[in-house]
C-alpha cells in the first residue's frame, strides 16, 4: 500500500459485467450507464478536471463530504487514492445511491459512505427532477432539456450533518442548487472547498456570491488546482 495508490483496488480492465475507469470498476448497468457514460468512463475522461482537483486538495486525515454523489466514482477515488479519513457523499437520486454504494463494495472502498438526501435549513422533503441522464438531473424542473419526472428526496439538515461529520474539504456538484446552499452552510471547519460552478442555470451574480461567501469564510480561490467550471479555494495557502 503507497501513497500513490492505498487503496484495495487493483488494475482493473474491463469485463463483460463491468467498466473500468482509473482502476475503478463500475457494474456495466445499461440502463443508468449511457452510452455518453459508458464512453466517458472508458476514456478516463469521466469527471476528470474535479478529480485531478480534488486529487491533490484531499490530504491526510481529511474527512471529506461531497454533495452530488452521483455514481460513486468521487467517493470511491478518494477512498482509495487518497489518505482520507472518510468521505461521506450525498445524493437525491435513490437509484444513483444503490448503485454507488455497490461501487463502493465492489472496489472495497470501505471508507466512503453514501446518503441518500439533499442538505437544507431543516429536515423534511424536497422535489427533485429526474432526467433519461441521471446525473444531469436536480432540484430544478427547468435545468435541462427533456422531460422530467418529479421525485420526492429526504432533506437532511445541513448544521446538524456538519456537526456530526466536523468535515475537513468540502465537494460541491449539485447542478445549479450551489448558489442558494454554499452562503447557508457553516464553512469554518473546512480547510478546502471544491466547486463545479454552473453559470448556465445561477448567472454572474450567483458566481460572484459564492466566492463572496468563500472569502468571507476565509477561503480564497487557488488558481493552481482551479480549472474550467471547477473552483478550488484554500484557507491559509
Amino acid at each position: 500500500m503507497t501513497a500513490a495508490d492505498p487503496g484495495a483496488a487493483d488494475d482493473a480492465p474491463d469485463t463483460p459485467e463491468t467498466i473500468a475507469c482509473r482502476d475503478i470498476r463500475f457494474p456495466l448497468d445499461r440502463g443508468l450507464l449511457t452510452p455518453r457514460l459508458r464512453t466517458l468512463l472508458r476514456s478516463d475522461g469521466f469527471e476528470a478536471k474535479e478529480a485531478d482537483a480534488a486529487l491533490r486538495l484531499v490530504k491526510r486525515g481529511d474527512v471529506v463530504m461531497e454533495l452530488g454523489g452521483g455514481l460513486g466514482f468521487l467517493s470511491t477515488l478518494l477512498a482509495l487514492k487518497t489518505r482520507a479519513k472518510a468521505v461521506h457523499s450525498y445524493e437525491p437520486n435513490l437509484a444513483l445511491v444503490r448503485y454507488a454504494r455497490e461501487v463502493h463494495a465492489l472496489n472495497r472502498a470501505d471508507k466512503a459512505q453514501m446518503h441518500h438526501g439533499v442538505l437544507g435549513d431543516a429536515p423534511g422533503e424536497a422535489t427533485f427532477y429526474l432526467r433519461d441522464d441521471p446525473l444531469t438531473s436536480s432540484l430544478f424542473a427547468d435545468h435541462g432539456p427533456g422531460e422530467v419526472l418529479p421525485l420526492r428526496t429526504p432533506v437532511l439538515s445541513a448544521e446538524a450533518e456538519i456537526a456530526r461529520l466536523s468535515p475537513t474539504i468540502l465537494i460541491c456538484d449539485i447542478e445549479g442548487a450551489e448558489a442558494d446552499l454554499l452562503p447557508k452552510l457553516d464553512l469554518s471547519g473546512l480547510r478546502g472547498v471544491l466547486v463545479e460552478l454552473h453559470p448556465r442555470w445561477i448567472g454572474a451574480a450567483g458566481v460572484a456570491g459564492i466566492f463572496a461567501r468563500m472569502h468571507a469564510a476565509g477561503l480564497v480561490f487557488f488558481p493552481r488546482l482551479s480549472q474550467g467550471k471547477v473552483a478550488v479555494f484554500k484557507r491559509g495557502w
